[in-house]
């Protein structure tokens, strides 16, 4: 919270100032004199802009320094960002803008301060999330029902003893097709009562050996431990590591070691990582994974190239001098000669895509697991910062990673908050490339084993689909053919597109992004 005061102090007056002469200098005249008429002119009243058109001006002004695709962005008195009717939609009509090589912005965002406690391991909801299990069409008699996809550690569903696989008879009071995919309705309702802003929500749930729970589960503040569940299996002569991993949360890193060191000493010369519902998060977190599963045998070798904005590159983003650079504790750090003076700020970091500006990251091999074959579970929801970790290994052992499940999100881009006033604002400011110089992958990336997600058994069930086909190929060496997956449900027919809509509607404030938090260097005195 300190912080965050620090920051607000900071730059309003500098941001309302900036306004301010914008304002003046749209309103300023220049009356020719006459000389052999003397007339008085009235003073012309410049009217302070309120509040909430600064925060506009500040959204678009930002925008035009540091978006990734800022290239061609409209001058301040075309794009008038004060004619728009809220802060959303100044954002909406930035993202719609044209832009060089710009691919279709599901990226940007306004934020009121949760991502930041979120990245920090905090939640405040009531811990778990839910999907429709998909049969593959295989039950003679296929049905559509809603499951519990994930249960975080700690969280009030947890306390409750909800479990992944638990199948979900009624919601607040509806049951049955009232729950099912046939409306848009239904979709809605679900989506509100688990992912909404309610305090509670009351359920009944069935249990894999057939009893039956109801339950109420209230919202609450909790420490969320996104490591879900270790495990190591033997496949024939060979152990397997198994980790599921929904978040790259800060306080994490600690989690991470221990979980691959255990591997470690369990002998497991193979890796499955579970990252189907894991939508990124800390790129300082997602470099010490990185490390830690990473071969020795390329340590020091290039892990992948950040390369920011061009106007950032070029140090052009002057308005960065209003956002303050703070160090590890939270506070101003000292730099006399930058641009701001006294304080170091985002505008002093040198953006360059180069080695003595901090932005070419080398392998740092950390602990001593070593792993012949890596497979990645994954989904469309598994995006940035895990997409980063799989596009760097597959840079330096391309035919050692396998990716089954989904395509994934897509989220070769990544961000720092904008703070403005009380939001947050993130756009995309930089694009990672891995040693090979492939990015750019907004599609997502492919997998190598297409199946639907199995939400009818818990992590670590050697029988549940995409665990089943990692240590199918860990035991044969090749993947078996099937023709599972193609479709989430017999009766929905749901396709992989629909599979994405689906997940964003249900899980509307699940945050995917990469956000930097690495330790920068500042432009040398």
């Amino acid at each position: 919270m300190l912080n965050k005061i620090i920051l607000r102090s900071f730059k309003k007056p500098i941001i309302f100032a900036f306004s301010v002469l914008i304002l003046v200098s749209a309103c300023k005249k220049n009356p020719k004199t006459n000389s052999t008429t003397t007339t008085t002119t009235p003073p012309v009243l410049v009217v302070p802009p309120t509040r909430a058109e600064l925060t506009k001006d500040s959204i678009y002004l930002y925008a035009k320094d540091t978006y990734f695709w800022n290239e061609g962005m409209p001058t301040y008195e075309i794009f008038k960002p004060r004619s728009y009717s809220s802060d959303q939609a100044v954002l909406d009509a930035i993202i719609k803008l044209p832009g060089t090589n710009k691919p279709v912005d599901k990226y940007s965002f306004l934020d009121n301060g949760g991502v930041s406690t979120s990245l920090g391991g905090v939640s405040g909801d009531f811990g778990f999330s839910v999907f429709y299990n998909d049969d593959d069409g295989n039950s003679s008699t296929p049905t559509e029902d809603l499951r519990i996809k994930y249960v975080s550690p700690g969280s009030p569903a947890a306390t409750a003893g909800l479990v992944r696989g638990y199948q979900i008879i009624t919601v607040n009071g509806r049951t049955g097709s009232a729950l099912s995919t046939s409306s848009s309705a239904n979709v809605s309702f679900v989506s509100t009562a688990i992912f909404g802003s309610g305090t509670t929500v009351s359920m009944t749930v069935k249990k894999p050996d057939g009893s039956s729970q109801s339950l109420t589960i209230a919202r609450a503040t909790y420490a969320n431990n996104p490591i879900l569940v270790t495990k190591t299996f033997t496949v024939g002569s060979k152990k397997v590591g198994y980790i599921a991993y929904n978040s790259f949360t800060t306080n994490s890193r600690d989690g991470l070691r221990a979980a691959i060191g255990k591997f470690q000493t369990d002998g497991a010369s193979e890796l499955i990582v579970d990252l189907r519902y894991n939508g990124g998060g800390s790129v300082a977190t997602s470099d010490v994974f990185t490390n830690l599963i990473a071969p020795a045998s390329v340590n020091g070798q290039v892990m992948y190239t950040t390369f920011w904005t061009k106007t950032m590159q070029d140090g052009l983003a002057q308005i960065l001098a209003n956002q303050p650079l703070l160090d590890a504790s939270g506070k101003l750090q000292t730099f006399t000669k930058g641009v701001n003076g006294k304080w170091a700020t985002y505008a002093d970091i040198n953006y360059k895509p180069t080695v003595d500006a901090g932005n070419i990251e080398n392998f740092a091999k950390e602990g001593a697991a070593e792993f012949k074959k890596i497979y990645f579970l994954v989904l469309s929801g598994t995006a940035s910062a895990s997409e980063l970790v799989i596009n760097n290994l597959k840079g330096v052992m391309p035919n050692e990673i396998k990716l089954i499940g989904r395509q994934t999100y897509g989220k070769p881009v990544g961000f720092f908050a904008i703070n403005i006033d009380v939001l947050d604002l993130y756009v995309p400011q930089f694009e990672t490339r891995n040693q090979k110089n492939y990015g750019g992958f907004y599609e997502g990336l492919v997998v190598d084993k297409t199946l639907a997600d199995d939400v009818t058994k818990d992590f670590g069930d050697a029988r549940e689909a995409l665990l089943a086909a990692a240590l199918a190929y860990s035991e044969k060496g090749f993947f078996s053919v099937s023709s599972k997956g193609n479709t989430l449900s017999s009766i929905s027919g749901m396709s992989v597109s629909e599979e994405k809509v689906l997940n964003q509607v249900l899980e509307r404030n699940k945050f995917n992004g990469m956000i930097d938090d690495r330790p920068r260097k500042l432009i040398k005195q």
